[in-house]
C-alpha cells in the first residue's frame, strides 16, 4: 500500500539488544510481507506507527510526538518474551511514511497566512493512509495498536474502523480535551469533529476532560447530545480510587455493547512528557488499569495511543510507559 512501510525481522534487529539465555519481545512478533497476507497470520495484534505531529502544530501544540514510535520501539522490542508479555500474538506491520509531509510541514513559512490550512492539507493525506490500514487490519480479523503522532489520527483510527464494519463506531476517550472543535480546517483538536460530521463516530465518551480546557460551546454542545458524555477530571479526584476505577467501568459500559475504539491522549498522564504536558492528571498505573480493563472487552477494535512527545532526557521514561500499555492490552 503506497505511503505505508512495511517492516521486516532485518528492519528492527539493530534495535534488539539480545542476551544469552534470554528471549527478547522483538525476536519473537510476526511480520508480513505485503497487507494482504495480514489474514493468513495467526495473531490478533497489528502493531503500527504514525511518526508525525503536523497535527498537534496545526493545533497551537507542541511539537515532539514525531518521535514516540522510535521510542517505543526501542523499549518494546527490548523487553523480555514470556508467557505474559506474549510477542507471538503480534505482528509488527510497520509505520506510516510521514517523512515527505513532514519535511513539506517545516518547508512552510509559519508566517503564511494559509499556514494552518496547509498543515490541514497534509494531514488529510496521512487520514487516507491511516483508514486505509485500519480497515485493512479489522477487515482481517485482527485488533490495530497504532502509537502516534498526534490525536488527529483518531480520524482516520474511526473512519477505517467505520469502512471496515460498515457502521459508526463508538469510542471511550482518555484525554483532557474533547478533540471537537470546529472542522475550519484538519488538526489534532478536531478529528472526532470531522469523524461526527461525516458519521464514522457513534457513542462518544471522554474519560478524565479538563474544564479549565474545554470551550464553552463543546460543552454546550455535548450536552444537548444523546450520543456524547464526560466526566470531568475535578469529579474524578475527588473519589477514591476504587470509585474512580468503577466510574470508568460505567463510561466503558455505555460504548461496549457495540463495537467500540479505545484512545489514549498521552496528555491525561500527569508530569507525562506530552504536547500539552499536565501537571494535574492521571498517574501511569491508573491510566494501566484502565487500559487492561478495557482490553477485556469482546466488542473493542482498536488501541489508539497518541501526543507522547519525548525528548532525549525523557525517552527512556516514554518508551516504557508505552510498552506498558501495549503489553496491558495484549490478551
Amino acid at each position: 500500500m503506497e505511503g505505508v512501510k512495511i517492516y521486516n525481522l532485518k528492519d528492527v534487529q539493530k534495535i534488539i539488544k539480545s542476551r544469552e539465555g534470554e528471549i527478547k519481545f522483538g525476536e519473537r512478533v510476526q511480520f508480513i510481507q505485503d497487507l494482504e497476507d495480514l489474514a493468513t497470520i495467526d495473531a490478533k495484534y497489528v502493531l503500527f506507527g504514525i511518526p508525525e505531529d503536523i497535527g498537534i502544530r496545526g493545533n497551537l501544540g507542541k511539537a515532539g510526538a514525531a518521535g514516540a514510535w522510535k521510542c517505543c520501539l526501542n523499549s518494546l522490542l527490548n523487553i523480555q518474551a514470556n508467557q505474559y508479555t506474549k510477542p507471538e500474538k503480534v505482528i509488527l506491520l510497520g509505520e506510516v511514511d510521514c517523512s515527505n509531509a513532514m519535511q513539506k510541514a517545516s518547508n512552510i513559512d509559519v508566517a503564511d497566512p494559509n499556514y494552518h490550512l496547509k498543515l490541514g492539507d497534509l494531514i488529510g493525506k496521512i487520514d487516507e493512509v491511516v483508514s486505509r490500514m485500519v480497515t485493512k487490519i479489522i477487515s482481517a480479523g485482527k485488533i490495530p495498536i497504532i502509537i502516534g503522532g498526534g490525536h488527529n489520527n483518531a480520524y482516520g483510527n474511526m473512519k477505517g474502523t467505520s469502512e471496515a464494519l460498515k457502521k459508526s463506531v463508538n469510542i471511550l476517550n482518555i484525554d483532557a480535551h474533547t478533540d471537537l472543535r470546529k472542522t475550519e480546517y484538519r488538526h489534532s483538536g478536531n478529528g472526532f469533529s470531522y469523524a461526527r460530521k461525516e458519521n464514522f463516530l457513534g457513542k462518544y465518551r471522554i474519560f478524565g476532560l479538563h474544564q479549565n480546557y474545554t470551550p464553552q460551546y463543546i460543552f454546550e454542545n455535548m450536552l444537548h447530545s444523546a450520543n456524547d458524555g464526560f466526566r470531568l477530571f475535578e469529579h474524578l479526584i475527588l473519589m477514591p480510587s476504587e470509585k474512580i476505577v468503577q466510574a470508568f467501568r460505567e463510561e466503558l459500559e455505555f460504548v461496549s455493547h457495540d463495537n467500540f475504539g479505545l484512545e489514549l491522549d498521552c496528555d491525561a498522564i500527569k508530569g507525562f512528557p506530552s504536547s500539552a504536558q499536565t501537571p494535574s492528571g492521571f498517574a501511569i498505573n491508573m491510566i494501566r488499569n484502565f487500559i487492561s480493563i478495557a482490553s477485556e472487552e469482546e466488542h473493542i477494535n482498536y488501541l489508539h495511543i497518541c501526543e507522547a512527545a519525548p525528548t532525549e532526557a525523557t525517552e527512556n521514561k516514554v518508551g516504557k510507559a508505552l510498552s506498558y500499555f501495549i503489553t496491558d492490552f495484549i490478551r
